[in-house]
């Protein structure tokens, strides 16, 4: 699925007793920076207000009306110069939205002298950040604060604050579809779908016997069989008949349509034994190509898990899976198996990926009912596992880990991937002690900073991580720092 372009509202504060020119050449500068994202800035220009910055009352009643209505969906504030706290507090109450806001200050132009044009950004940063805390405005820092919007810092800075607002604002109008009811046998996977509501998201609700009469009444179409030669090229499907596949690309093509009439961003979905027992397939095929399009597909109508699956595609803008936390190595008790029974994105594999039966629930279901799962083994590299739950009251929480998949020569079968996680007894620990289940989210990239922040800082959660048993967001960053130094990112 494409995502849709963010609109990103900058104010660059200025103050009058500072350098006019100083301050326009700053906001040029950030404006570029900015466009360098592929964002659409919502800025004042020239014709606006005096240099296109904001200082008065009417200039940031003026500009936080064009937020409104634009709609921005983040905000860079930047201190120009010493910049007027006020200025910039009437633009963002006029704009009357939460959204998230990076703040920063722009260095000066060189060793301070009597003759210097100054800023004293250093100082009007302080007081700007003074004004969001009275509005009760959560807001992001960079790294180095005080800054040219030119440095590579605050590119790195700016880049994942950007996948912050991609999270939240993704989060706050997300649809998921849940596709059937959650297995009896399986209460992880209850959720609160009111509270879920006050967050921002809303869920979409389909009998699967709606889809099971749906892609019972389907005939053998042109698309049918596309998705068909599809999955033969994509996967070795030796090992399931011609009739088969064909179902699993009926269900493909349901969900999807599902998928664009009720405008969903993911889905739920349940994936077992009913799903055996009247279509004779599983739906893990069908999961994991939605995956790889960009449509988080959770197992077990696991909405919560939909949830975490869809954070992390916001954060990273590749594919998710759901995985089980499900062996740890019995000679390394920082390598954890992430396994699922074939959900997997393909685009993940490192051995070929390979159509066979979901062993677990054959004996129950009968072997022919049970065909459609993908099995491979992971490529190495990054990984940042995901999991969103509620307690009992309906109040939200996260548990983030970054890990690499390595190579080793325990086997099983399934999807999966070896993920070396260090901290993993104390944070295995935590998982049980802070009543995370059994399902976690995986995407391969290391983004738990962006999220760190965007459940922490902005969604209201309480996040637990490896190096963290707190409960409360904290601007220091958990991970050491947002870069990958396994080699394997670059």
């Amino acid at each position: 699925m494409q995502a849709t372009k963010l609109k990103i509202g900058f104010i660059p504060a200025n103050r009058g007793f500072f350098s006019d020119r100083l301050a326009a050449k700053m906001r040029k500068a950030t404006i570029e920076t900015l466009k360098t994202f592929g964002v659409e800035v919502i800025v004042p220009s020239e014709k606006d207000t005096k240099v296109g910055c904001v200082e008065t009352l009417d200039e940031a009643m003026k500009v936080g009306k064009m937020f409104a209505a634009a709609d921005v969906q983040g905000v860079v504030v930047g201190a120009v110069n010493f910049g007027d706290e006020q200025g910039v507090a009437i633009t963002l109450k006029e704009f009357g939205k939460k959204v998230p806001i990076l703040i920063f200050g722009c260095q000066e132009e060189e060793v301070l002298k009597p003759t210097t044009e100054r800023r004293d950004s250093f100082c009007g940063l302080l007081s700007i950040g003074e004004v969001l805390r009275q509005l009760d405005l959560p807001y992001s820092v960079p790294e180095i604060p005080i800054c040219y919007p030119t440095d590579d810092s605050f590119k790195d800075s700016l880049g994942r604050f950007l996948a912050v607002v991609r999270v939240v604002s993704g989060i706050r109008k997300a649809r998921y579809g849940q596709v059937g009811a959650r297995p009896d046998g399986f209460w992880t996977c209850r959720f609160n779908e009111k509270s879920l509501q006050q967050l921002g998201v809303t869920t979409v609700t389909l009998d699967l016997s709606e889809v099971m009469g749906g892609v019972a009444r389907m005939t053998n179409s042109a698309e049918v069989k596309a998705i068909v030669k599809s999955m033969k090229k994509q996967i070795d499907c030796s090992a399931v008949n011609d009739d088969i596949l064909s179902r699993i690309a009926k269900l493909e093509t349901y969900l999807l349509k599902f998928v664009e009439d009720k405008k969903l961003d993911a889905l739920g979905i349940q994936c077992w034994t009913s799903m055996q027992a009247n279509l004779q397939m599983c739906s893990c095929t069908t999961m994991s190509r939605l995956d790889d399009m960009g449509i988080p597909c959770a197992c077990e109508s696991d909405i919560l898990g939909t949830l975490s699956m869809h954070a992390l595609q916001l954060a990273s803008g590749g594919p998710s899976c759901l995985a089980d936390w499900n062996n740890l190595h019995n000679e390394d008790m920082e390598l954890v198996n992430c396994w699922h029974c074939g959900v997997f994105p393909t685009s993940w594999a490192k051995t070929p990926p390979k159509m066979g039966c979901q062993e677990i629930i054959a004996g129950t279901t009968g072997r022919k009912n049970a065909m459609g799962v993908v099995e491979f083994v992971m490529k190495d590299g990054p990984v940042t596992l995901c999991r969103a739950t509620q307690d009992n009251g309906g109040l939200f929480k996260v548990a983030l880990a970054e890990g690499i998949v390595e190579p080793n020569e325990a086997k099983t079968f399934g999807g999966y991937g070896w993920v070396r996680i260090p901290g993993m007894p104390q944070f295995y620990r935590n998982v049980l002690l802070r009543h995370f289940p059994h399902h976690v989210a995986m995407n391969r990239q290391h983004v738990g900073n962006v999220l760190w922040e965007a459940f922490g800082n902005y969604l209201g959660f309480e996040v637990y991580t490896p190096e963290f048993d707190g409960g409360f967001w904290s601007p220091e960053l958990p991970f050491g720092g947002s870069d990958c130094d396994c080699g394997c990112c670059e």
